[in-house]
């Protein structure tokens, strides 16, 4: 059967026809006003006066309320493990922590109206101290949050090293670095659609990454029971984890729909979302690395300070993935390890493609590639000696995290073969001697993804029409992923079903009970596990049906995929069709409904090259060639595989590069655009060759793994390593994020730019 492989979605998406909150508004609520907020202009103040007055007098007001006219109080952070005394209010009372930090909610008829109106607030503060980095944070001498008498939000306990016995020399090296903060950016911004029925439900259209979290958080803000909200993700315009919860400017607007009788939107802007959006990385880390002369890696201690933000959240969490994952492919014997996430008065850190896990790769590839100059070997050869080998597998390395499976060595020797890494080596040579202006250098990152480790079940729901059509209902919401495309490849490969047959309808938290977020790399084995399972159970139940209307033996009856149909074995010509076996039953249709629980994470792993020009008079560097060698399992869509792969290298290369969130000393934020907030645009990524190793997880039915993550957490390392190779000879052994030209040209006349 010839299937057409391109993304189902493209048609809608690509035409202008996407399903978008904003979009669908003007239907699903016409009579919807706009919400806009007023923000904090300052870091660290307290509240003195708030006058509304004049805003509310602007024309096309409809109300411009406070915390206290909502009646809404301060709550603790939503994880428990997290310093329970540093409250936030959905609007900011008596105290604002962070720039941006919203404060009053205007309501009027036009968002033209609203921003008007917002002008004429006046706010008067009384400025408080500023800690405005994580070096302020950790005096602890001025506190974010007094009542809590620490800067500290979470504090992981020391996890100590095995002693480690060996009878040759050990090397080690020590790397003091920062993982940067960076925006999340997505196209779209935070969205949202509230309005009330007459039932007095809540019905809320948000792009999110997956209605039931959602439901939960708008059901204990607004207190109400969960089966009076509805939540509906429709089509969303890149998450990235930051999206996997609301934001708390998102639960006002479900307070003021209630308190005004009316469905409200809020459509966030670029600006405000450079500075209230969660933010992300924003680690300060200490590693050292220990390895013996001849090369092999031995222990490691990591030491991480996390910024939190103002309000901690998911972000305080990150050091537990790079506590997970630090030693990363390779077969180290020890690893120790300690944490804290503080408070600052910056905006809330969140989870963002990969969640700890880049952190983690960027520090251990720095120092595997330090350690290889200190004991006077390659770094490809230090790698592929420590790499875990093929016959380990399941594999536990020291943080007690199964890597399912695997073959690190072939792939690294992929990766290699198809860089033609000597010719490099010579070319980077011959510059050397030239002394050209221009150098060359390449370099190398391998890592592993953790995906889906917490386990969650995820539910689908497959459904056969008597015309022979199919609609798949999953719990696992898209956000540019591409999972209509993957559930109507799945259901076809199951029931012999054409893609143009098959509909797929993903994020409303009505058709299942529970469900969880689109993150962590789980869509594909778990959403698409429950979808193909949904799928053979509809297969299974079509068989019965045949086989009565064939009147034959069970045993006897086959199914053939490529036709769609069942018939007695040896004889095809009578046969039954999906569509025959849907009109003939009961319902007039066949449905399967099933949650699927997962009983183990999987590990994915990829081995990455980059090659870079170094302009030594201007310190510009450019990323002239990229090769990606990914494992992630069976590959289900090799175009979408190719596509998260391209996308997160991107991101990479951006954070690499060029992207930093910046705040002076006062917490002003200096990088509040995307004039000031410097992206990657197509022009600066190179043509990223992608190669694929499949070794399929023994987790689940179709081998699959996850490869969301996979890009940023290879090209970071994998682009600072060639950065830094490029400028060895020069006496550079290493630049902190971003590799920005200023920073460069610094290092390269022995200056910080610190």
């Amino acid at each position: 059967m010839a299937q057409r492989d391109w993304r189902l979605e493209d048609q809608r998406l690509l035409t202008g026809n996407g399903r978008f909150v904003a979009n669908l508004a003007r239907d699903l609520a016409p009579s919807a006003a706009v919400v806009w907020f007023v923000r904090s202009s300052v870091a660290h103040a307290r509240l003195t006066s708030l006058d509304l007055s004049a805003a509310r007098r602007c024309r096309g007001v409809v109300a411009v309320l406070g915390a206290e006219d909502l009646g809404l109080v301060a709550t603790p952070p939503d994880l428990s493990a997290l310093e329970q005394t540093m409250t936030r209010s959905p609007l900011a009372r008596h105290v604002v922590r962070f720039v941006g930090e919203a404060i009053v909610a205007v309501v009027a008829e036009t968002l033209a109206d609203a921003v008007d109106a917002a002008e004429a607030v006046v706010i008067d503060y009384e400025p408080l101290p500023v800690i405005a980095s994580i070096d302020d944070a950790e005096r602890d001498n001025v506190f974010v949050h007094p009542a809590a008498r620490t800067n500290v939000a979470l504090r992981f306990a020391r996890v100590e090293a095995e002693q480690i016995t060996t009878t040759d020399a050990l090397v080690a090296v020590r790397l003091d670095t920062r993982n940067q903060r960076v925006a999340i950016a997505p196209l779209e911004g935070r969205s949202v659609l509230a309005q009330w029925s007459d039932e007095d439900r809540l019905t809320v259209h948000t792009g999110g990454q997956g209605p039931h979290p959602h439901r939960a958080a708008y059901a204990a803000s607004l207190g109400i029971d969960l089966e009076r909200v509805r939540v509906i993700c429709p089509d969303t315009g890149g998450g990235f984890g930051a999206k996997a919860m609301p934001y708390p400017e998102e639960l006002v607007v479900a307070h003021l729909a209630r308190h005004l009788q009316r469905p409200m939107l809020f459509v966030e802007q670029r600006s405000e979302s450079m500075a209230a959006f969660g933010h992300a990385r924003g680690q300060k880390q200490h590693l050292v690395l220990t390895g013996t002369r001849s090369g092999e890696l031995v222990a490691t201690d990591l030491r991480v300070v996390q910024d939190a933000g103002a309000y901690p959240r998911l972000g305080a969490f990150m050091p537990n993935m790079s506590r997970l994952m630090h030693t990363g492919p390779y077969a180290i014997r020890s690893a120790a390890f300690e944490a804290v996430a503080v408070v600052t008065n910056t905006n809330s850190t969140v989870a963002y493609r990969g969640a700890g896990q880049p952190e983690a790769a960027a520090v251990m590839e720095r120092a595997v590639d330090q350690l290889a100059r200190a004991i006077g070997m390659d770094p490809i050869a230090l790698r592929r000696r420590n790499l875990v080998p093929t016959d380990a597998f399941p594999y536990t390395n020291p943080a007690a995290l199964v890597y399912d499976s695997g073959d690190y060595v072939g792939a690294f020797d992929l990766l290699c073969a198809a860089a033609n890494v000597d010719l490099l080596r010579a070319e980077q040579l011959a510059r050397r001697i030239k002394g050209s202006p221009i150098q060359l250098g390449i370099g190398v990152a391998c890592f592993v993804e953790s995906c889906s480790t917490s386990n969650q079940p995820e539910h689908a729901q497959v459904r056969v029409e008597s015309d022979g059509s199919v609609l798949i209902r999953c719990g696992s919401t898209p956000s540019g992923q591409g999972h209509e495309t993957t559930w109507a490849r799945i259901v076809s490969n199951e029931l012999g079903v054409e893609l143009s047959r098959i509909r797929c309808e993903t994020g409303d938290s009505d058709w299942f009970p529970s469900g969880t977020v689109t993150g962590g790399s789980r869509s594909a084995q778990v959403g698409g596990e429950a979808v193909r399972a949904a799928a053979a159970g509809v297969r299974d139940d079509a068989r019965r049906v045949a086989t009565d209307l064939l009147e034959a033996n069970a045993d006897d009856i086959v199914f053939d995929r490529v036709r769609g149909a069942f018939h007695v074995a040896g004889a095809p010509i009578r046969s039954v069709s999906l569509a025959d076996a849907a009109a003939a039953s009961h319902e007039g249709c066949i449905d399967r409904s099933l949650r699927f629980d997962p009983k183990s994470g999987t590990v994915s792993f990829g081995a990455y090259l980059a090659c870079v020009e170094v302009d030594i008079e201007t310190g510009a560097v450019c990323v002239v060639r990229f090769i990606a060698v990914d494992d992630a399992g069976t590959v289900i869509h090799p175009e979408l595989f190719a596509g998260q792969v391209h996308g997160g290298v991107a991101q990479g290369i951006g954070q690499a590069l060029y992207e930093e969130i910046v705040y002076d000393a006062d917490g002003l934020l200096r990088t509040s655009n995307l004039v000031d907030y410097a992206m990657p645009s197509a022009c600066e990524i190179p043509f990223i060759e992608t190669l694929v190793v499949e070794t399929p997880s023994p987790h689940n039915a179709s081998g699959a793994k996850g490869v969301g993550e996979s890009g940023p957490i290879g090209a970071v390392p994998a682009v600072h390593n060639a950065v830094v190779d490029a400028l060895a000879h020069l006496g550079v052994d290493h630049i902190d994020l971003p590799l920005t030209p200023q920073r460069v040209w610094a290092a390269l006349q022995g200056r910080s730019t610190e």
